[in-house]
């Protein structure tokens, strides 16, 4: 009996430009349906799993550092200056380990059709909006029992989203295609973002640090991206040179990391 050969390959029109990706955005819509409706099946709590992950680290940290330690919080209410930096850490967190974990989990998808593989890690990304939406509900409702002031920065916050959602997306592009063939990422990715977020001013100001290290604070994108939700949030002064190169490193590395995912893609169907 002969055995047949099924080989997935792209279309002679294929390929992973923005066109085609356009021209996909109903599958990606799919996706991240697809997505949300599979993380909170089967859950009591639902999508209230969204605001307890901040609200519990929030209310730990404020028990403990904003009371008897009374760490510096530049003014702002420590539950407030706390829940700030965990949102936009938790977007981050969870959008980057969603997309590094989404090529090697959509296995039988990815075997059995062919459409852009980017589709994926962008769809674990996008889906990850409505945690942060669900969750800014509660920081809003935090800002009106503070008396916060909102101004016009906070139309800044979206711009502020983007930049975010891309950073994970290049971080996930990069440490998605190396989960398919290495599975040390799945592993080690949880213990490096613990460590990233205690060497990020997530709950902290960057007062606290000694001179030496604050250099270190101030080539952190992750860190210049939190103290821009900060002063959107609470109406402080944007530090423009520090968030244009945020946004500049984040573009390029973006690019990098497309480039790198298309070189890896063709071994996907064979180790997802």
């Amino acid at each position: 009996m002969d055995a047949t050969l099924t080989v997935v390959e792209p279309h002679a029109a294929a390929g992973s430009g923005l066109r085609e990706l356009w021209g996909s955005r109903e599958l990606l819509y799919f996706l991240v349906w697809r997505d949300i409706k599979v993380r909170y099946k089967q859950t009591l709590v639902g999508v209230a799993w969204a605001v307890l992950q901040p609200l519990l680290a929030m209310l730990i940290l404020t028990a403990f550092f904003g009371g008897p330690a009374r760490l510096p919080s530049e003014g702002i209410p420590y539950p407030l200056f706390a829940y700030a930096g965990l949102l936009a850490w938790t977007f981050f967190a969870n959008a980057l380990f969603s997309s590094s974990n989404s090529i090697a989990g959509a296995g039988p998808l990815i075997t059995k059709v062919y459409f852009p593989r980017l589709l994926i890690p962008i769809a674990a990304v996008g889906a990850r909006l409505l945690d942060f939406a669900i969750a800014f509900l509660l920081l809003a409702g935090l800002m009106v029992h503070y008396r916060a002031a909102f101004t016009w920065r906070l139309l800044v916050l979206p711009l502020l989203v983007i930049i975010t959602m891309l950073l994970a997306l290049a971080c996930g592009l990069c440490l998605s295609a190396l989960n398919v063939k290495y599975r040390d990422v799945n592993f080690a990715l949880p213990h490096v973002l613990q460590f990233l977020m205690f060497a990020t001013p997530v709950f902290y100001s960057t007062s606290m640090l000694p001179e030496r290290l604050r250099w270190a604070a101030g080539t952190n994108p992750l860190a210049i991206v939190i103290a821009g939700f900060r002063a959107a949030l609470f109406g402080r002064p944007f530090d423009v040179p520090a968030l244009s190169m945020a946004a500049l490193f984040t573009l390029l590395l973006l690019v990098f990391a497309t480039m790198f995912f298309r070189t890896m893609e063709e071994q996907f169907a064979d180790l997802a």
